[in-house]
């Protein structure tokens, strides 16, 4: 007796059932769309990034004939970028982008690495104690109760008042307390019977393994600091101390206005101005992003879906 195959055969192409799905050949017509699915989602990126760039380049000429913005710019000048690093205004505002950063980033992994080991943990009264706790972390304090905690605290006109509300994110709280809940109970079970501390076991067991989910955890709170302008108009009265983001969110408002502040005597067209301060303020990120990319497979989606 023959027995049917179990496969398929469909237009040159076999169906296995026994096979995942996404295993599965697939046909001319199917990568043809995938194909330009992708290349109109590149372009959607990939333009206005050029757009950018190209109209900070441009000069007075071309803006002009172009209505504003240039595609491409056939006399490449450094005019905008010469005027807004002429002062030391922009200087200052990356310095405090800058620091804001990086002990913000710093401090907020602290929090969220030592919170969601310790709740990733067996706790007194289980699992429906925990999740209540959790619960009150995903609602934000409103807006006022924030600016009078702020302000009780002292930390008016300060850097502190950009770095403290921010350290803690309930979303990077969530996958990393997940990927941490996934690491084999066996392991942390034979450091502590050896007589390692939690402290210890944290640092030379649980990180070392999620150097990846950490990476992406860090790099979401980095881009959070740097590209964060609202606190400092809360909280910042000192020009001085103004972040690179609130010099954009500033130009963009006020226009040539804000001339005087970053010390320019003659200024290139607003909209060359505008995107060179865009530039400035998007390139630090985008300089980081390559060397972390390859994390976030491995350490979204493994802390977001195995949780």
């Amino acid at each position: 007796m023959v027995r049917k195959s179990s496969g398929r055969q469909s237009k040159g192409l076999t169906f296995n059932p026994t096979r995942p799905a996404w295993k599965e050949p697939v046909s001319p017509l199917y990568q043809a769309i995938k194909a330009v699915v992708l290349g109109l989602i590149t372009l959607s990126i990939v333009l206005p990034i050029l757009l950018v760039v190209s109209t900070s380049l441009a000069d007075d000429q071309q803006l002009v004939a172009a209505g504003g913005y240039v595609l491409w710019p056939t006399h490449p000048t450094l005019q905008a970028y010469q005027a807004i690093f002429s002062g030391q205004f922009m200087f200052r505002a990356l310095g405090v982008s800058a620091v804001v950063t990086a002990v913000g980033t710093v401090l907020a992994l602290f929090v969220t690495i030592t919170m969601a080991y310790a709740t990733s943990r067996p706790v007194l009264f289980g699992r429906p104690v925990l999740l209540m706790v959790l619960f009150t972390l995903l609602f934000a304090p409103g807006l006022i109760p924030m600016f009078l905690m702020v302000k009780q605290l002292g930390l008016l006109d300060t850097l502190w008042s950009l770095i403290l509300p921010g350290i803690f994110g309930a979303f990077n709280f969530v996958v990393m307390r997940s990927f941490f809940m996934n690491i084999p109970q066996e392991l942390i079970e034979a450091a502590r019977i050896d007589g390692a501390s939690d402290v210890k076991i944290l640092w030379k067991i649980v990180l070392p393994l999620s150097k990846a989910v950490v990476a992406v955890v860090g790099l979401f709170y980095a881009v959070g600091f740097w590209n964060a302008f609202f606190n400092a108009m809360l909280y910042i009265n000192d020009q001085t101390k103004f972040p690179v983001q609130l010099v954009l969110r500033n130009y963009v408002v006020q226009g040539g206005g804000l001339a005087d502040q970053l010390g320019i005597a003659s200024t290139p067209p607003p909209q060359s101005m505008q995107m060179a301060i865009v530039v400035v303020a998007l390139l630090p990120i985008l300089l980081v992003y390559p060397f972390l990319q390859k994390h976030f497979n491995k350490g979204v989606i493994t802390g977001a879906i195995k949780g």
